[in-house]
């Protein structure tokens, strides 16, 4: 059996995620890390707000990787819902889902929250990001059509900001990287305290 130390040799950090966008933006920070994917039930508790429920998912997702893996690397979990009035709103699974989802946020301003928890062993911190996203007025077709591409399906909301589904945004009031997966400044307030090495750490 390889030893967590061996696993980890190179790196300075894991990432509890499979998305690509996340591996991404954390390149982006010069971070040298590898991933290892969580896989938790994200169901919702009842009653459970936006901003508690991405706190939440992100720091089990951090602590189920931290567990599985054994490593004294720190570990990095986040997690992102979007949210217009009071629904949430996952990954759409098929069309007619993913149509009605881009229909609710036709014309209309909803926000994405976003969370990002740093663990390594006992100790936690974590941030939780929220931004507003408006979109112009859509047509059926073009909820369709976005729908055919592909884009949407993997996508909390069923759109991609970074993507095709840009051209649906109008404004955006905060983090854009949050919206896409990941906040940028908080992740490197949490990675300074964590004095996990970035691209803007003193040789």
């Amino acid at each position: 059996m390889t030893a967590p130390g061996d696993r980890d040799a190179g790196a300075e950090l894991l990432l509890a995620s499979a998305s690509p966008r996340r591996a991404a933006l954390l390149a982006t920070l010069g971070v040298r890390f590898r991933t290892a994917p969580a896989e938790l039930d994200e169901t919702p508790l009842r009653g459970e707000v936006p901003a508690a429920y991405v706190a939440r998912l992100a720091l089990a997702k951090a602590r189920a990787v931290a567990a599985a893996t054994g490593t004294r690397l720190p570990v990095l979990g986040a997690d992102t819902t979007v949210s217009c009035g009071d629904r949430l709103f996952g990954k759409p699974g098929s069309e007619a889902e993913a149509v009605a989802m881009l229909g609710e946020l036709s014309g209309r301003t909803h926000q994405v929250c976003t969370a990002v928890a740093l663990v390594q062993g006992k100790r936690a911190a974590s941030a939780v990001v929220v931004t507003a996203v408006t979109f112009r007025v859509l047509s059926t077709a073009e909820c369709r059509a976005y729908w055919r591409s592909g884009e949407p399906a993997d996508k909390a909301g069923g759109y991609a900001l970074q993507g095709l589904g840009g051209a649906f945004v109008t404004r955006v009031e905060g983090s854009c990287s949050a919206v896409v997966g990941l906040p940028l400044a908080e992740t490197y307030t949490l990675l300074r305290e964590f004095d996990v090495a970035t691209g803007l750490t003193d040789a």
